[in-house]
């Protein structure tokens, strides 16, 4: 598995949960985490926001059709080895990261509220975290020009 992490500033503990989860499944080709431009740094309020662009190792299948109706033919075709419907129920098993807070077929969507008060203070800061994950196509697309 390939993993870019160029363009994130490693904020986010619940996203370091999720990229080290999912460098341990077999079924991620490749992997990008972003910071979103939503991301605001307050004196009192902390809201990061990451998203992860998941493309999905392909697996190989032979089909066999007939042409004509009745000459057998075989062809590869390559196929996701997951989807992000299959990944869903994976992360809601995994005690440190939990179920997502939306889901629908293109992205899984987490959002996470703590209050993070330091020694000798009263307020404290509240931190907010949102983490969204897509998938990429199976196929990176050719440019054309």
């Amino acid at each position: 598995m390939s993993c870019d992490v160029s363009r994130w500033s490693g904020d986010g503990a619940l996203t370091q949960r999720l990229v080290a989860y999912l460098g341990t499944l077999g079924a991620i080709g490749e992997l990008r985490v972003e910071d979103a431009a939503a991301s605001r740094f307050e004196t009192d309020y902390h809201f990061v926001s990451n998203e992860i662009f998941i493309r999905f190792a392909r697996r190989r299948r032979v089909e066999r059709t007939r042409r004509f109706g009745f000459l057998p033919v075989s062809r590869i075709v390559f196929e996701p080895a997951m989807s992000l419907a299959d990944l869903a129920p994976r992360l809601t098993a995994e005690a440190a990261i939990g179920a997502p807070d939306y889901a629908d077929d293109g992205m899984l969507q987490y959002l996470r509220t703590e209050r993070i008060v330091a020694a000798y203070q009263t307020r404290g800061v509240k931190h907010v975290e949102m983490v969204r994950l897509y998938a990429m196509p199976a196929e990176p697309r050719a440019l054309s020009g």
